[in-house]
């Protein structure tokens, strides 16, 4: 059982300000999700192979292979910002 004093100090620890009814929220879903932990804890793995993959062992993946790209031009005329060929964007 988690309890409202231990999520406050993991948002402490995130630096996130939550209010009353998150911190309440919060507690009860991560008990929630220790709780399931338990079941699965509960569960007898013994004598079971482990699963390497799920699916069969092939490659699902598409074919790579060369495309034309879009137009440099067309795609900056939608950019707010332009610099010399490329997005200008605002310094953080």
């Amino acid at each position: 059982m988690i309890t409202k004093q231990e999520v406050e100090h993991v948002a402490k620890l995130a630096q996130l300000e939550l209010t009353e009814e998150e911190k309440e929220k919060y507690t009860e879903q991560f008990s929630n999700i220790l709780d399931y932990f338990k079941q699965l804890k509960e569960v007898h793995t013994e004598n079971v192979e482990p699963m390497v993959h799920v699916l069969a062992m092939r490659n699902i993946m598409r074919e790579d292979r060369a495309e034309i790209s879009s137009d440099k031009g067309e795609i900056l005329r939608n950019a707010p910002l332009e610099e010399d060929g490329f997005f200008k964007v605002p310094k953080i």
